[in-house]
Protein backbone atom coordinates (compact mmCIF):
# COMPACT_ATOMS: atom_id res chain seq x y z
CA UNK A 1 0.00 0.00 0.00
CA UNK A 2 1.40 3.37 -1.03
CA UNK A 3 0.51 6.63 0.66
CA UNK A 4 1.60 10.15 -0.16
CA UNK A 5 2.45 12.81 2.40
CA UNK A 6 4.34 16.06 2.70
CA UNK A 7 8.10 15.55 2.87
CA UNK A 8 9.92 16.17 6.14
CA UNK A 9 13.57 17.02 6.64
CA UNK A 10 14.13 13.41 7.74
CA UNK A 11 13.15 12.26 4.21
CA UNK A 12 15.81 14.26 2.38
CA UNK A 13 18.49 11.54 2.22
CA UNK A 14 15.99 9.00 0.83
CA UNK A 15 14.66 11.54 -1.69
CA UNK A 16 18.20 12.30 -2.86
CA UNK A 17 19.00 8.61 -3.24
CA UNK A 18 15.87 8.18 -5.38
CA UNK A 19 16.66 11.27 -7.46
CA UNK A 20 20.28 10.25 -8.19
CA UNK A 21 19.29 6.65 -9.00
CA UNK A 22 16.43 7.96 -11.12
CA UNK A 23 18.72 10.21 -13.15
CA UNK A 24 21.21 7.40 -13.72
CA UNK A 25 18.48 4.99 -14.82
CA UNK A 26 16.36 7.34 -16.93
CA UNK A 27 19.04 9.43 -18.60
CA UNK A 28 21.77 6.88 -19.39
CA UNK A 29 22.67 7.43 -23.03
CA UNK A 30 21.01 10.87 -23.06
CA UNK A 31 22.95 12.83 -20.43
CA UNK A 32 26.74 12.33 -20.58
CA UNK A 33 28.03 9.52 -18.37
CA UNK A 34 30.54 11.97 -16.85
CA UNK A 35 27.67 14.10 -15.50
CA UNK A 36 25.73 11.10 -14.17
CA UNK A 37 28.85 9.62 -12.55
CA UNK A 38 29.60 12.93 -10.81
CA UNK A 39 26.17 13.02 -9.14
CA UNK A 40 26.25 12.00 -5.48
CA UNK A 41 23.49 11.43 -2.96
CA UNK A 42 25.41 13.55 -0.44
CA UNK A 43 25.68 16.59 -2.71
CA UNK A 44 22.07 16.27 -3.78
CA UNK A 45 20.94 15.96 -0.14
CA UNK A 46 22.94 19.05 0.80
CA UNK A 47 21.21 21.04 -1.96
CA UNK A 48 17.79 19.73 -0.90
CA UNK A 49 18.50 20.59 2.73
CA UNK A 50 19.44 24.18 1.82
CA UNK A 51 16.28 24.61 -0.24
CA UNK A 52 14.15 22.95 2.43
CA UNK A 53 15.42 25.15 5.27
CA UNK A 54 14.80 28.37 3.37
CA UNK A 55 11.36 27.04 2.33
CA UNK A 56 10.57 28.95 -0.85
CA UNK A 57 7.00 30.18 -0.95
CA UNK A 58 4.44 28.03 -2.65
CA UNK A 59 6.72 24.99 -3.08
CA UNK A 60 5.51 21.65 -1.77
CA UNK A 61 7.53 18.45 -1.66
CA UNK A 62 5.57 15.22 -1.50
CA UNK A 63 6.87 11.73 -0.82
CA UNK A 64 5.33 8.36 -1.55
CA UNK A 65 5.89 5.86 1.26
CA UNK A 66 5.30 2.14 1.32
CA UNK A 67 3.73 0.08 4.10
CA UNK A 68 7.08 0.03 5.97
CA UNK A 69 7.18 3.86 5.82
CA UNK A 70 10.13 3.77 3.41
CA UNK A 71 10.25 6.65 0.93
CA UNK A 72 9.82 5.20 -2.58
CA UNK A 73 9.06 8.33 -4.61
CA UNK A 74 9.17 12.12 -4.58
CA UNK A 75 7.47 14.99 -6.36
CA UNK A 76 7.95 18.74 -6.09
CA UNK A 77 5.33 21.32 -7.13
CA UNK A 78 5.71 25.08 -7.09
CA UNK A 79 4.98 28.29 -8.97
CA UNK A 80 5.74 28.23 -12.68
CA UNK A 81 9.20 29.60 -13.42
CA UNK A 82 8.10 30.71 -16.89
CA UNK A 83 7.68 34.43 -17.43
CA UNK A 84 4.63 33.93 -19.65
CA UNK A 85 2.71 31.85 -17.08
CA UNK A 86 -0.01 33.35 -14.94
CA UNK A 87 0.09 33.22 -11.13
CA UNK A 88 -2.54 30.46 -11.39
CA UNK A 89 -0.05 28.22 -13.22
CA UNK A 90 2.05 25.79 -11.22
CA UNK A 91 5.04 23.75 -12.28
CA UNK A 92 5.91 20.16 -11.47
CA UNK A 93 9.63 20.59 -10.89
CA UNK A 94 10.36 16.90 -10.33
CA UNK A 95 8.80 13.47 -10.03
CA UNK A 96 10.98 10.46 -9.34
CA UNK A 97 10.25 6.88 -8.29
CA UNK A 98 12.78 4.30 -7.13
CA UNK A 99 13.87 2.78 -10.46
CA UNK A 100 13.07 -0.80 -9.38
CA UNK A 101 9.49 0.28 -8.59
CA UNK A 102 8.65 2.15 -11.81
CA UNK A 103 5.40 0.87 -13.25
CA UNK A 104 3.85 -0.08 -9.90
CA UNK A 105 1.54 2.93 -9.53
CA UNK A 106 3.78 5.06 -7.32
CA UNK A 107 4.28 7.74 -9.96
CA UNK A 108 0.54 7.88 -10.58
CA UNK A 109 -0.14 8.24 -6.82
CA UNK A 110 2.36 11.09 -6.61
CA UNK A 111 0.96 12.81 -9.68
CA UNK A 112 -2.60 12.50 -8.36
CA UNK A 113 -1.47 14.10 -5.09
CA UNK A 114 0.26 16.90 -7.03
CA UNK A 115 -2.99 17.60 -8.88
CA UNK A 116 -4.95 17.59 -5.60
CA UNK A 117 -2.53 20.10 -4.05
CA UNK A 118 -2.59 22.22 -7.20
CA UNK A 119 -6.41 22.39 -7.15
CA UNK A 120 -6.45 23.14 -3.40
CA UNK A 121 -3.94 25.94 -4.03
CA UNK A 122 -6.15 27.53 -6.67
CA UNK A 123 -3.98 26.62 -9.64
CA UNK A 124 -5.70 26.30 -13.00
CA UNK A 125 -2.84 24.56 -14.86
CA UNK A 126 0.39 22.66 -14.20
CA UNK A 127 3.43 22.77 -16.47
CA UNK A 128 6.40 20.42 -16.50
CA UNK A 129 9.53 19.92 -18.53
CA UNK A 130 10.55 16.46 -19.72
CA UNK A 131 13.65 15.41 -21.59
CA UNK A 132 12.74 14.96 -25.24
CA UNK A 133 14.57 11.63 -25.47
CA UNK A 134 12.71 10.11 -22.50
CA UNK A 135 9.78 8.33 -24.19
CA UNK A 136 8.72 6.49 -21.05
CA UNK A 137 8.26 9.70 -19.05
CA UNK A 138 6.58 11.44 -21.97
CA UNK A 139 4.09 8.57 -22.30
CA UNK A 140 3.43 8.63 -18.54
CA UNK A 141 2.54 12.33 -18.60
CA UNK A 142 0.50 12.04 -21.80
CA UNK A 143 -1.61 9.24 -20.28
CA UNK A 144 -2.17 11.56 -17.29
CA UNK A 145 -3.62 14.24 -19.57
CA UNK A 146 -0.56 16.39 -20.25
CA UNK A 147 0.17 17.63 -23.77
CA UNK A 148 3.26 19.23 -25.24
CA UNK A 149 2.56 22.94 -25.71
CA UNK A 150 5.29 23.70 -28.26
CA UNK A 151 7.88 25.18 -25.89
CA UNK A 152 11.35 23.64 -25.93
CA UNK A 153 14.67 24.40 -24.29
CA UNK A 154 18.12 22.90 -24.02
CA UNK A 155 20.26 22.51 -20.93
CA UNK A 156 23.98 21.92 -21.09
CA UNK A 157 25.37 18.83 -19.35
CA UNK A 158 29.15 18.61 -19.55
CA UNK A 159 29.11 20.37 -22.92
CA UNK A 160 26.28 18.32 -24.40
CA UNK A 161 22.92 19.99 -25.10
CA UNK A 162 19.97 17.97 -23.77
CA UNK A 163 16.61 19.06 -25.15
CA UNK A 164 13.43 19.31 -23.09
CA UNK A 165 9.80 19.68 -24.09
CA UNK A 166 7.25 21.52 -21.98
CA UNK A 167 3.95 19.85 -21.17
CA UNK A 168 0.78 21.43 -19.80
CA UNK A 169 -2.37 20.14 -18.17
CA UNK A 170 -5.45 21.88 -16.83
CA UNK A 171 -6.15 21.28 -13.14
CA UNK A 172 -9.54 19.79 -12.46
CA UNK A 173 -11.34 20.20 -9.16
Amino acid sequence: MISVRVMTEADIAAVSAIRVAGWRAAYAGVVPRSYLDAMTVETDAEQHRRRYTRSPGGVIDLVAVDDRSDVVGWACLGPSRGTEASPATGELYALYVSPALIGTGIGRALLDAVHTHAAAGGLSAVLLWVIKDNPRARRFYEVAGYAADGATEADDYDGVPVYEVRYRRAVRE
